[in-house]
């Protein structure tokens, strides 16, 4: 006889799925060199969310023949808000006293993420979620808990209307076909809107373009509900689960290593294949015949899987204070570990201090409750202490949300809005000077002869700056090229400058062949890119062919010790300069490291006296290449 779940359960395994999709997020952000694909951790998050909750909700309906809306609204504000609003208001506290530059615009921040729309914000703003530098928001990540909190807001309603249409039937196949076609719609829809070359933010942050994950999951409960699952099978069927399981979580993990999130293919059908693979390990995982929830199922799983709501929204707030205060290029691992035991920590006391206590909590009986603890008895004063950090917590972010001004007077935001202006005033200067430079007659440069020494004792000659002045070479970069752009020009009147802020390697392809259509790319090129991410070895190979063997290539090396991908990019690039003959790597790095002084506040962008030493240095390292 056939045995099945009458009653839901704790499905253990799911821990562990939460383990894998937040260590995973975690690592894409600290150290995103070694995990580039680490962002399908959130798909993960949605398709185990849509199943959960659907889930539960064919639970209640089977006992109730109903659902209480405002009981399961109930629930989940106990369930976020509480470990939401903490992290929120210990944010804003900490920026009031220590950052208060990024207090500008905190009140619509706040706003959009209590109110579940700040994706819809980020769109709006054109915030983008791929340029990892500059002034970075600590809640940036919170993006995906609002696509939740609308699924959460929406899916019930909805989901009683199409119970009621089949008339309490507890058929929920046609359900389930119903959600999965929506989903596929908005996958479709994912792949329409995105254009490669583009910042793809507004598909990566829309709910129309993300809720495909979410659906999915929501659409296998409706096929595959947790209490209809037979708990004994037959060998075969058990081995068949066990293998499918096996494959599904072998290919999650591939997927986190090779997965590049600015790639055409996550957009147009990757993310998609990816939550249809997530979809079959949550399947298997919930199966009580499998033994995959068993595997998945242990003390360090357990304890990370609770507490993955916690990690999650303390990652990246952890991370941009932590980065703002220490150099962590030099040492990448060193510092990532610090983080990790940081936001596991912070994490572990919102779990046991706020997240338990205020998930069954009436709030309605706060102030009583608020009386009782505040006896100072020997008993209670953890619970006293909490309350007091609390109150401090609330009363300074409360000053810094409604009366302290943005900072604007500090020295890195009157460096900032120096760089700002200056990088500006470039960009216009180089795009004029572009207009009067065409490649119609590409010249290949040939090296100076013994005769005409270029440099001589670490000098430019008059011969060297009569070649440069003639040398035709093409510029493509991000912000610090634009930076430099005036001074480079300076040394190379022939020079066009194609250079953007935040621009990552990956848009490189597309802006070299229209540059290439333009007739604006000269036979030398000198390349600037990897200050705002790393450079994955696919990039790189599509920039050095689309140039050719024919083109000599300078690359700069960066300067970010600010950033976890430094030493990344800078040993991707050594690597592909004994891949490459016509590959030649400037090392910036090992020239600029020991001369905070040459640099605006944010040590990345030279300053005034920066660019002298800037421009030389690019100018005698191209020389020296051709002087022999």
């Amino acid at each position: 006889m056939e045995k099945r779940l009458k009653k839901g359960r704790y499905i253990t395994g799911f821990d562990g799925i939460r383990t894998l999709a937040v260590v995973a997020v975690i690592l894409y952000h600290i150290l995103p060199g070694s995990m580039k694909g680490g962002f399908l951790g959130v798909p993960i998050f949605f398709v185990l969310s849509g199943y959960l909750i659907t889930d539960l909700l064919f639970q209640e309906w089977e006992r109730s023949d109903g659902i209480s809306i405002k009981n399961f609204y109930s629930r989940r504000i106990h369930r976020l808000y509480p470990g939401l609003v903490t992290m929120v208001l210990g944010t804003t506290a900490y920026i009031t006293i220590f950052q208060r530059s990024l207090l500008k615009g905190i009140k619509t921040t706040i706003l959009a993420n209590l109110t579940y729309v700040y994706n819809w914000v980020e769109i709006a703003q054109h915030q983008s979620y791929f340029n990892n530098f500059g002034a970075q928001s600590p809640w940036t990540h919170l993006w995906s808990l609002s696509i939740e909190g609308q699924f959460y807001l929406i899916w019930p309603v909805v989901l009683v209307l199409f119970l009621r249409l089949l008339h309490n039937k507890k058929n929920y196949l046609k359900i389930g076909l119903g959600v999965f076609g929506v989903a596929i719609f908005s996958a479709i829809l994912m792949g329409v809107l995105y254009h490669p070359g583009n910042d793809p933010s507004r598909v990566y942050y829309g709910t129309d373009t993300r809720m495909f994950s979410i659906l999915m999951g929501a659409s296998l409960a409706c096929i595959w509900p947790s209490t209809r699952l037979k708990k004994d099978l037959d060998k075969s069927h058990r081995v068949t689960l066990d293998v499918l399981g096996a494959i599904a979580l072998i290919a999650v993990i591939i997927m986190f290593f090779m997965m590049n999130g600015e790639g055409t293919f996550v957009y147009r059908g990757g993310m998609f294949l990816f939550s249809i693979v997530s979809m079959i390990l949550v399947g298997i995982v919930a199966h009580p015949g499998a033994d995959l929830n068993r595997v998945l199922t242990n003390k360090v799983f357990t304890w990370l899987g609770k507490r993955s709501y916690g990690i999650y929204i303390y990652q990246y707030p952890v991370m941009v204070f932590y980065e703002a205060k220490v150099k962590v290029g030099s040492h990448p691992l060193l510092n990532a570990l610090l983080e990790i035991v940081i936001i596991l920590v912070i994490s572990d006391l919102s779990y046991r201090l706020i997240e338990v206590p205020l998930r069954r909590f009436n709030f309605k009986k706060t102030f009583t409750a608020l009386k009782q603890n505040l006896g100072f008895k020997k008993k209670q004063l953890l619970n006293d202490l909490v309350i007091a950090v609390g109150t401090v917590i609330f009363g300074i972010a409360f000053y810094g949300i409604f009366f302290c001004k943005p900072e604007t007077s500090g020295v890195f935001q009157k460096d900032s809005s120096k760089l700002q202006h200056q990088i500006a005033a470039n960009q216009k200067k180089a795009e004029n000077h572009n207009k009067h430079i065409k490649y119609t007659n590409v010249q290949k440069p040939t090296k100076a002869s013994d005769k005409d020494i270029l440099v001589k004792n670490g000098n430019v000659t008059d011969k060297g700056k009569k070649f440069a002045s003639n040398l035709q070479i093409s510029g493509i970069g991000d912000s610090v090229m634009a930076d430099a752009s005036a001074t480079l020009q300076g040394e190379f009147p022939k020079m066009i400058i194609n250079a953007q802020v935040g621009r990552q390697a990956n848009a490189a392809p597309a802006v070299l062949k229209q540059m290439d259509v333009n007739h604006q790319l000269a036979n030398t090129v000198l390349i600037s890119l990897g200050t705002n991410g790393t450079i994955s070895q696919d990039t790189l190979n599509q920039i050095m062919d689309i140039l050719g063997p024919q083109r000599t290539v300078f690359w700069l090396n960066v300067h970010v010790p600010t950033k976890p991908w430094q030493n990344d990019v800078n040993n991707t690039l050594n690597q592909a300069q004994k891949q490459y003959h016509n590959l030649h790597i400037i090392n910036w790095y090992g020239y600029s490291n020991h001369h905070s002084d040459w640099f605006y506040a944010d040590n990345v962008h030279p300053n005034e006296d920066g660019l002298k030493f800037y421009g030389n240095f690019v100018l005698k390292s191209i020389l020296e290449y051709y002087n022999h």
